[in-house]
């Protein structure tokens, strides 16, 4: 528990800075914006319903849409990061202020306004001396709603490669490390009540117009965003960025190479819990500068074939295509292969004669069907289906560890399980085999960005991992980090996984 909360505060720095950056921008654009909108009721009735309509967008959605924009728009535009999660957050910003903004404005006595225009006040300063004044409480109540919602929304930045609490929580649920959780959860609840806090004391000095006091809070606050951005301040050494998926073995595989890159002298940091598309995206635009992709996933998503080819081939053809079409170097395949497996429960699968693709077939209008989060989108379920009718009783979206899981409660009877999993054997499942090879081969491979492609000291430190690693040594690792007992982090797993090949 110590461990986990020991990374709360750098983590919680940026997560503050990230959202209290967002709620800065969506009020210099939602202020005047409102403003304009609170005289123009057609203009009005336009801006409210683009804010509503942004609000029913999934959060996580909003951010993942961000990134392949940002990469359509290129010109050295950051993809990954800051940016991305900068702008769907103020996004999601803008609609409780612009609302509180417009309904203050049209609310206000007539009487007043007339009184204002009798003695011959401006529109500006009307507005500044009058109106503002008495629409600050409204205003600052829409505030205090985005400043928590923008805080609870950035926990998912960690999507598009933004170091946030999320890290913890993502890395947590992944890994079933609880205290992850607990930690980044405790972390993002105190950053929202801390400005909540703060935003309501400027609230209520507002409401009894004590503008001094309103004043102390803001700039209170503000010394908080300031203190979270100091470690920015000073310019640090270049470092490797390492890049990871969402689920425990790319998080082991990630701190193994991050070891093999400190040993020959180079400081490394990590982006993990990223998606497949947005991790090829980020190491092609030089975001990260390595990890560890599976053939299988850019062969069908990227490369979108739908054939099979033997594994060596289909490495070649991986090569030779990222290479001309992106610039990026396949170093090489790390030995062990980790596939879709369609699996079951030993004894269900013994029961009811299910060995193969083609048995489950006959019995899957009675089964339900678990898959990873990716698995029913992607293009290997199509190549599945084509391949062998399957219509299952009903299909649920599972993160990976939550997908074991539900196997072993029985809330589903066959799961899209990974080949490398260690948890197969521990759990006594059966995997399934393929007889009609509708599933392309699924090789872990080194992806290395354009940046190092010539750079031959980065490459003689990852060269000792290329087919070094086999599926079972891979599996114990896995398993080290998923089992509920005696679980390792993986960051331990990893020096484990060394020790094994010999590293």
């Amino acid at each position: 528990m110590s461990d986990a909360f020991a990374r709360v505060p750098a983590l919680a720095a940026q997560h503050l800075l990230l959202a209290m950056a967002a709620l800065a921008l969506a009020l210099a654009i939602g202020v005047p914006l409102a403003i304009r909108a609170a005289r123009a009721p057609r203009l009005a009735a336009v801006v409210l319903g683009a804010a509503s309509l942004v609000q029913t967008i999934p959060s996580l959605a909003l951010l993942a849409l961000f990134y392949p924009a940002l990469l359509w728009v290129g010109h050295g535009v950051p993809a990954l990061g800051f940016l991305p999660a900068l702008l769907a957050l103020t996004l999601y910003a803008l609609l409780p202020i612009v609302r509180n903004i417009v309904t203050g404005l049209r609310g206000l006595d007539p009487a007043v306004l007339e009184a204002a225009d009798g003695i011959g006040m401006t529109g500006a300063q009307k507005l500044r001396i009058v109106e503002l004044p008495l629409v600050l409480p409204v205003a600052m109540a829409g505030v205090r709603t985005a400043a928590v919602w923008t805080i609870g929304a950035a926990t998912l930045s960690t999507t598009v490669g933004q170091p946030s609490l999320g890290d913890l929580i993502f890395a947590g649920l992944q890994t079933q490390a609880w205290t992850l959780v607990i930690a980044g959860c405790v972390g993002a609840a105190g950053l929202a009540l801390g400005v909540d806090l703060l935003l309501g004391a400027a609230e209520r000095a507002a409401r009894a117009r004590r503008w001094r006091r309103v004043w102390l809070a803001l700039a209170t606050l503000a010394l908080a965003v300031a203190a979270s951005s100091v470690p920015l301040w000073h310019v640090s050494e270049r470092r490797i960025v390492i890049g990871a998926k969402n689920f425990s073995e790319q998080y082991i595989l990630a701190r193994l190479i991050g070891a093999q890159l400190e040993r020959a002298g180079y400081a490394v940091s990590y982006r993990d819990g990223l998606g497949s598309a947005v991790a090829f995206g980020a190491v092609a635009g030089g975001d990260i500068d390595v990890y560890v992709e599976y053939a299988g996933t850019l062969w069908t998503a990227a490369m979108h074939r739908n054939d099979t080819p033997p594994r060596a081939e289909q490495l070649r053809a991986i090569g030779d295509w990222t290479r001309t079409s992106r610039g990026v170097t396949l170093l090489g395949p790390l030995g062990f292969e980790n596939a879709y497996a369609f699996a079951m429960r030993g004894r269900d699968a013994a029961g009811q004669g299910i060995a193969t693709l083609d048995d489950l077939v006959r019995v899957a209008p009675r089964l339900r069907f678990g898959a990873d989060l990716e698995f029913l989108d992607r293009p290997e379920w199509q190549a599945i289906r084509r391949a062998y009718p399957l219509r299952f009783a009903a299909a649920t979206p599972y993160s990976p560890t939550f997908m074991y899981r539900a196997l072993d409660s029985g809330r589903a009877d066959v799961i899209s399980a990974f080949s490398s999993d260690g948890r197969i054997a521990a759990d006594w499942l059966t995997v399934l085999t393929d007889p009609r090879h509708a599933i392309p081969g699924y090789d872990a491979i080194l992806l290395v960005s354009p940046a190092h492609r010539d750079d031959a000291r980065f490459a003689a430190a990852l060269r000792p991992l290329i087919g070094r690693i086999p599926v079972t040594a891979m599996r114990e690792a896995n398993y080290r980090v998923d089992r509920d007992r005696d679980k390792q982090s993986p960051e331990a797993a990893a020096r484990w996984l060394a020790s094994r090949i010999g590293l």
